[in-house]
């Protein structure tokens, strides 16, 4: 048909490709010092193991499972493919649009009043068939759709960032449960012996005064405390093993399971790891997950502000269309009955209302909050680095002073239950003596989680990304 060439050459006329919005990084200002205030690391690095270094494989397997399984975390990749889709619906708008139709028709008109002769009514029977082929393209010269699809491209990669960070966030979350858990199997440890510690100590007690080798009532009162000592314990040992119930549900729950409290885990906290390598502040900027989607959230309030300066240039639409038309079906596709028609339409925004103006307002107002934003994401990001920094040292030691404390308590619950037994040590003593130690261990395996969690906390702080099975590097 004659209108090809025309088709041809409107799809050749589409403007340019449409570019990545740049990075924006250096207008947020100079924010990152030349080292950590909190420790002098300077190795560069990321470190993509750190799920296997805390919670060895089985935390790995856990974390692959709830990546895999947890509903949270597909939802977080629909909305970066339904931001790519987007991005992709405002190229479309950029390029001319193709539209093929046909339509026939026929109609009979009779004249009534006029008879002939013979008595009849005249009619008339015409028929109509046709196709076409229009084309419709608004070029983009002056770079206003080009301007609002990079916003669009922006937003997804923002998006794609966001998902980044959803996945680490997940896999911290999976393996604190998973440290919660394996507390709760050392705490519930400690809670049985103590148990089991107290319940002996009230028998020997029990039977002192039952053979009354202590002064009168003095032996009542230390029987009473111990019953006491007893039972606490006791009540701490159902706290504890509610605690890790506790701890197996929400594990589940991250797993994307039914929290029926069917895992089963006798696994204890794993040792302190390594730190893992600071680097540089700078490097920070390039590769947490929640700074770079703040600078491209921040890109694409830039690329809105120039669609938005653009509003006020002039538009361009070309209309082609061609076809057929035709009185019999069988001529519908030679070229002798062809009609086309070509027109192009400028317009140039005069008066408004004020409307343009007031949206490149609100988009400038949109611009500089997007930087603030991105300012307070990056100051909060190194904060976070410090105080991981600063409580990893500080938690250090306060574990090495109650290791010792548990150390010394340790040996004072062996003296005193050696005196007691030679009946020159009194209960109270050593109740006190034996609380003392099993209150020690019970903080340390508190402190090791703790640490452990802000081990956690200071991967996450550092941008550090966790990769998905045997394809770690």
């Amino acid at each position: 048909m004659k209108l090809l060439p025309l088709t041809l050459v409107c799809c050749s006329l589409v403007g340019c490709a449409v570019t990545v919005p740049e990075s924006r990084m250096k207008e947020a200002g100079d924010q990152a010092p030349r080292r950590w205030s909190a420790t002098h690391e300077g190795r560069a690095g990321i470190d993509t193991r750190w799920v296997s270094r805390i919670g060895g494989s089985r935390g790995a397997s856990l974390v692959d499972e709830a990546l895999s399984a947890n509903p949270d975390m597909r939802m977080a990749a629909e909305r970066v493919n339904r931001a790519i889709a987007t991005s992709r619906t405002a190229g479309a708008a950029m390029r001319p649009t193709v539209e093929a139709g046909s339509n026939g028709a026929r109609s009979k008109q009779i004249f009534v009043g006029f008879p002939f002769g013979d008595g009849s009514v005249p009619s008339s029977l015409s028929e109509n068939y046709g196709a076409s082929l229009s084309v419709n393209w608004e070029p983009d010269i002056w770079g206003f759709a080009r301007a609002g699809q990079s916003a669009l491209i922006a937003d997804a990669q923002s998006e794609g960032q966001n998902y980044r960070a959803a996945r680490a966030s997940l896999a911290a979350q999976v393996i604190r449960a998973w440290l919660a858990l394996a507390e709760g199997n050392e705490q519930i440890v400690l809670a049985e012996t103590s148990t089991r510690l107290f319940e002996q100590t009230m028998d020997i007690v029990r039977d002192r005064f039952t053979n009354a080798l202590a002064e009168k009532g003095g032996s009542a009162s230390q029987f009473r405390l111990t019953e006491s000592q007893f039972e606490s314990s006791k009540a701490t040992l159902a706290q504890r093993k509610g605690e890790r119930e506790q701890a197996i549900r929400q594990l589940e729950l991250l797993l994307g399971r039914y929290p029926s409290g069917a895992i089963r885990s006798s696994e204890k906290l794993p040792s302190i790891p390594p730190m893992p390598p600071a680097g540089l502040p700078s490097e920070l900027l390039l590769r947490r997950p929640d700074i770079l989607a703040a600078e491209r959230r921040f890109a694409s309030s830039g690329s809105l502000l120039k669609q938005g300066k653009r509003a006020f240039y002039p538009s361009i639409k070309i209309t082609a269309s061609g076809g057929t038309t035709t009185d019999s079906l069988s001529n519908i596709t030679n070229s002798d009955f062809g009609v086309w028609r070509l027109a192009g339409a400028l317009s140039q925004p005069i008066w408004a209302g004020g409307a343009l103006r007031s949206e490149y307002s609100r988009l400038k107002s949109d611009d500089r909050a997007a930087l603030a934003s991105l300012q307070s994401t990056v100051l909060n990001a190194f904060g976070e680095v410090e105080q991981a920094l600063v409580a990893d040292r500080f938690m250090a030691q306060r574990g090495e002073a109650t290791a010792a404390a548990l150390k010394s308590a340790t040996e004072a619950a062996e003296a005193a239950n050696a005196d007691y037994a030679g009946g020159t040590g009194d209960a109270l003593t050593l109740i006190t003596a034996q609380s003392n130690r099993i209150t020690l261990a019970s903080q340390l395996v508190t402190l090791r989680r703790l640490r452990l969690d802000n081990r956690v906390s200071l991967h996450l702080a550092l941008g550090g990304d966790y990769r998905v099975g045997k394809k770690s590097p």
